[in-house]
């Protein structure tokens, strides 16, 4: 379905952006992968669809780095058909004892990327009259927890954001939806399961059972293989008319 399109997943050498990035390469789509730490394995994974693949390690909280990535796309595979705009940060305190450098670091990288990310990319696909850009939210992009202030307001933010370049796109086939999931077993969610464990004094399954039943009704993380088919729904045809949504995928969390 996607083949000679080229989609483009910050933070997507694990967990969710790489599943979302799979499932895409698995309609036949040419992948640009971002984030950091090891990029040989994941870049191995996709090229096993038998589609293209790169990878820039941008740092996704510097403004020239993110211009360097998207001048790297268009010179390697013509243009960014598809934006999937993943790239997050958590840091969980108080407001009084937020660390102001902390705050900084996660509006960059969780809101300001995807912003800078999507302003470079809709030329092109405006030229093109075809594009998919697809953020990457949170259940937090529509309900608040504390003691995360600043990643709640980054996925307000990028909720936001995602209606408005989906209206300022509406008669176009540029298309802007966000993705809201609840607790997704990435290996940065493993580390709460893991700290809450080793605090509590817990198996991890009891600590799994906890950190669900805060939340989440349905008692199960998504997958980042659900994330990816959803993202793949946007980039079908059957998606042409969806635009500016905010798609919790959250087990019933934001229903409560």
């Amino acid at each position: 379905m996607l083949k000679g399109k080229t989609a483009l997943v910050t933070g997507s050498t694990s967990g969710i952006g790489l599943g979302i990035a799979q499932a895409l390469a698995a309609q036949g789509a040419n992948i640009v992968l971002n984030g950091f730490g090891d990029a040989q394995a994941p870049q191995a994974a996709i090229a096993a669809h038998g589609v293209r693949v790169g990878y820039h390690g941008a740092d996704m909280s510097k403004l020239a780095e993110i211009e360097a990535m998207m001048a790297y796309a268009a010179a390697e595979f013509g243009r960014v058909d598809i934006l999937v705009n993943n790239a997050g940060i958590q840091h969980v305190s108080r407001i009084e004892a937020f660390p102001p450098e902390r705050w900084d670091a996660i509006i960059a990288i969780n809101l300001s990327s995807a912003f800078h990310a999507t302003r470079l990319a809709l030329p092109a696909m405006q030229a093109a009259g075809w594009g998919r850009i697809i953020n990457i939210a949170s259940v937090h992009g529509l309900v608040a927890s504390a003691e995360k202030s600043a990643y709640v307001a980054a996925k307000h933010g990028i909720v936001g954001l995602t209606k408005v370049t989906a209206l300022e796109n509406a008669t176009t086939g540029i298309t802007c939806n966000a993705i809201c999931p609840g607790w997704v077993l990435t290996p940065l969610v493993q580390k709460q399961v893991d700290a809450r464990a080793a605090s509590a004094q817990v198996s991890n399954e009891e600590a799994i059972r906890q950190l669900l039943g805060e939340k989440e009704p349905s008692m199960q993380f998504t997958t980042p293989e659900e994330l990816g088919a959803l993202a793949v729904f946007f980039c079908s045809p059957a998606g042409n008319n969806v635009r500016g949504v905010a798609w919790n995928m959250d087990g019933g969390w934001a229903a409560q």
